[in-house]
């Protein structure tokens, strides 16, 4: 059967025998594009809509699986979410925890063998896909399946609890109280931390600063927002399904994404 699919692989030699590999099992299926890291991964996958998804678990700038979750936040409606064939060399958790998730993975270099069950269960699944009532539901199940994956990645090292952000401008150093920021939001290679009166930049990363803050206190809603939760006021559904957060002493507005939006349900 005809299907499209993206690489994502940062060895070259090894996207190349995997595309090789591919085009003996599966002669239909066209690879649209064959990216070297993350970043790339999600821009085109998102551009050419492939659907399906080689993507290498460890790759320069987002990972296999932060790229999945990115897709997942930004992937639009109007177009079923790839299927998900994740590629490891030697990750023990990559494996166990793909085996107990609905997701397939290869392990490299792929075997003939094992390929060849990929392409079949891809094309059984793109079959199913093709017969589904709803497309949607596709999504949903995928960002159910990347909920699951999240939750089971082994957790940040532990670091201690930060009660007070050192923010530098210029030759002044603001002490800025945790307990009075309401949320964060990566901006680049920074952190924008906002409180009710102020906005500071620091030079740390999301992914740096998460494991300094309490849990039961701060949630992260997307993959660049992290928010007090004692600061949202409401979080409202639009039409579409999409919550929206509005906090207490402050104008601005929190988008949650979908992999997120299980944290607001009423009691």
């Amino acid at each position: 059967m005809n299907a499209t699919a993206l690489i994502a692989e940062d060895e070259p030699l090894l996207a190349a025998h995997l595309k090789a590999e591919l085009a003996r099992q599966w002669p239909a299926l066209q690879v649209v594009a064959s990216v070297g890291n993350g970043d790339a991964a999600v821009q085109q996958a998102l551009a050419l809509r492939p659907q399906v998804l080689f993507l290498d678990i460890r790759m320069p700038g987002l990972s296999g699986l932060e790229a999945a979750h990115a897709l997942a936040e930004d992937w639009p409606d109007d177009s079923p979410f790839p299927l998900l064939v994740f590629v490891t060399a030697h990750d023990e958790y990559a494996i166990e925890a793909f085996e107990r998730a609905a997701f397939d993975y290869v392990l490299k270099p792929a075997t003939a063998e094992r390929l060849a069950q990929t392409c079949s269960r891809l094309q059984d699944a793109l079959r199913l896909r093709a017969q589904a009532p709803a497309e949607s539901n596709a999504l949903d199940a995928a960002v159910a399946q990347l909920r699951g994956l999240l939750a089971q990645a082994p957790a940040a090292p532990s670091a201690p609890r930060l009660s007070v952000i050192q923010a530098g401008v210029g030759s002044t150093i603001h002490m800025v109280k945790v307990d009075e920021v309401l949320y964060f939001e990566a901006a680049d290679k920074y952190v924008r931390v906002v409180t009710a009166e102020h906005e500071h930049l620091i030079r740390l990363s999301l992914r740096e600063l998460l494991p300094q803050l309490d849990p039961q206190r701060f949630w992260q809603i997307h993959r660049g927002t992290v928010v007090r939760a004692d600061a949202v006021a409401t979080a409202v559904r639009d039409e579409s399904g999409r919550l929206t957060l509005s906090l207490r002493d402050h104008a601005d507005k929190l988008a949650v994404s979908r992999l997120y939006a299980h944290l607001f349900k009423a009691l």
